[in-house]
C-alpha cells in the first residue's frame, strides 16, 4: 500500500477555499477590506502591522514553501513561494524576492531567507497532492531533529 500526503480536508484548507482565495484577491483594496484571516496573517494592511507575527515567524529554525506545480486551487500556485502580482496589475508574477511582503520584510520572510532558513520546494502534482518520495524528501528530515538538517 503506497503513502498519500493529503490535507485538502483539514481545517485550514477549508478556511481558504471560504474566506480567502475569493474574487477580492486580484484587487488588493477589496482583498484587504473582505478578506478577514491572510492580510492579517501576512501583516498586509499597512496600520494594522503585528511585530509580534515576525518575531513568531523568523524564530523558525527553518521554512519549508512548497508549491504544487499542478495546483489549480491556490492561483497563483507562485504564491505558495509568496510570490505574487505588483499592486493592480495581474502581470507580471513576481519572485517572492520582489514583493513588498518581502523587500519591507513585514512578516521576517526576508530575515529567514538571509538566514538560509527558506526552502523554495516545486513538487508535481495537484494542489496538497504529495507523492511519498517527495515527502519523504522534503518534509521527513525536517521531522526527525536531525542536526544536520537543521540550521
Amino acid at each position: 500500500m503506497g503513502f498519500s500526503f493529503s490535507v485538502s480536508k483539514s481545517p485550514v484548507c477549508q478556511l481558504l477555499r471560504t474566506d480567502v482565495y475569493s474574487d477580492y484577491v486580484q484587487e488588493m483594496s477589496k482583498y484587504l477590506e473582505h478578506s478577514k484571516y491572510l492580510p492579517k496573517l501576512n501583516n498586509e494592511r499597512p496600520n494594522e502591522r503585528n511585530s509580534i507575527y515576525k518575531e513568531r515567524f523568523t524564530s523558525l529554525h527553518n521554512l519549508i514553501l512548497v508549491m504544487f506545480q499542478g495546483d489549480k486551487v491556490v492561483m497563483p500556485k507562485e504564491s505558495c513561494w509568496f510570490g505574487y502580482y505588483p499592486d493592480g496589475a495581474t502581470t507580471p508574477l513576481l519572485p517572492p524576492q520582489q514583493t513588498k511582503l518581502y523587500t519591507e520584510d513585514w512578516i521576517g520572510l526576508k530575515t529567514l531567507d538571509a538566514a538560509g532558513k527558506v526552502k523554495f520546494v516545486g513538487v508535481p502534482g495537484e494542489h496538497l497532492q504529495m507523492a511519498h518520495d517527495d515527502v519523504v524528501k522534503h518534509v521527513v528530515p525536517y521531522l526527525q531533529n536531525n542536526p544536520t538538517f537543521l540550521s
